[in-house]
């Protein structure tokens, strides 16, 4: 394939459209992508229309959403932020990249990118190149954990065993918590229990909240982190959360909190609910000027690459990137078999 790019017309409209290659400039390297992981959160809201910032603009000097005075910037050309591919051309200034290389990084859904060559990483020698995609999900997943601020022995509840829900809890075990995992699959409750969680409860049969409590003698978990960006989650993430206790909102909330009722458990058990987003500073202010974005990915890769983390079972649909419609219809359509959708380039 020459140099092909994904591009969203339009609410779940979108197609590879040929586009041209870019010339090389100092400081840069081209990269042929190998694979392209594509996000069920933030990438789907763009898909289904539903992200805000389709409908409002993001205002840098505020840090607000204000209304849109402008047209929705469609098409979006080369969305996603899960690339692996190999290093074909350096420039001459460049000293530590070199032609061949595998790298991860961030540079959308392309068969081709000139990137700067800061911007990429080399894969660790001997890693499966799929392990690549997960940089940026893994990341996300140790902000969360981060976020929590985790301690050796601490009850600690995980709503959302999706892909980055499943990361999480393999490193909340890793911070020595006791890992309770919520979700209404029971397929992903069993992945959960393999990467540790002391406890599984499917949703759809009983109150996380209540097993919360039952297993922690009445107090509730310490931290709750809640991943799937479902209201009704976070709402029994903070009723299972002992007094003063903390709940993490790392999940992609989209639309008005209907099931979310802040006057109930919030109100009375004086819950601290923060959020967790990947871009930007420190994910906490006790961690700003060690934790920055960069840190957090090349800890998680350094975790894959020693083997603590095992990304590469949460792969369910590799697909030809001819086949992208079908594969974000795939997510789309949200069945329990699917977990991290790649697309093959």
């Amino acid at each position: 394939m020459g140099n092909w790019v994904v591009s969203l017309a339009g609410p779940r409209r979108v197609s590879l459209e040929p586009c041209p290659s870019d010339p090389l400039g100092p400081g840069q390297v081209r990269v042929r992508t190998c694979y392209s992981g594509i996000s069920a959160g933030t990438e789907l809201t763009l898909y289904r229309g539903s992200n805000p910032r389709l409908s409002k603009d993001w205002d840098d000097v505020t840090r607000m959403f204000v209304p849109r005075h402008t047209p929705v910037p469609y098409p979006l050309v080369g969305f996603g932020y899960e690339e692996v591919g190999e290093i074909v051309e350096v420039a001459p200034d460049v000293a530590d990249r070199h032609p061949g290389q595998l790298v991860w990084g961030i540079w959308g859904h392309r068969a081709e990118a000139v990137v700067p060559a800061a911007g990429v990483t080399p894969l660790a020698p001997g890693l499966d190149p799929l392990a690549g995609v997960f940089a940026r999900p893994g990341a996300i997943a140790l902000t969360a954990v981060l976020s929590g601020d985790l301690h050796l022995g601490d009850w600690v509840g995980i709503f959302g065993q999706g892909v980055i829900g499943l990361l999480a809890t393999r490193l909340a075990v890793l911070s020595g918590a006791r890992v309770v995992a919520v979700d209404r699959v029971p397929t992903r409750l069993e992945t959960a229990a393999r990467l540790g969680a002391r406890l599984t409860v499917d949703a759809g049969v009983e109150s996380a909240a209540t097993v919360l409590r039952e297993v922690t003698d009445g107090r509730g978990a310490d931290v709750c982190l809640e991943l799937s960006g479902a209201y009704p989650a976070l709402h029994e993430a903070i009723r299972a959360t002992t007094h003063a206790g903390r709940v993490v909102a790392a999940g992609f909330y989209q639309g008005q909190a209907d099931a979310l009722g802040l006057g109930e458990e919030f109100h009375h058990n004086r819950i601290q609910l923060v959020a967790a987003q990947v871009s930007g500073p420190a994910p906490a202010p006790g961690l700003a000027g060690r934790w920055s974005g960069a840190r957090i990915a090349h800890t998680f890769m350094d975790l894959v690459a020693e083997g603590s983390v095992d990304p590469l079972p949460l792969v369910s649909h590799v697909v030809d990137a001819r086949a992208v419609a079908d594969a974000l219809a795939l997510l789309d359509r949200g069945a329990d078999d699917v977990l991290q959708v790649v697309l093959r380039f």
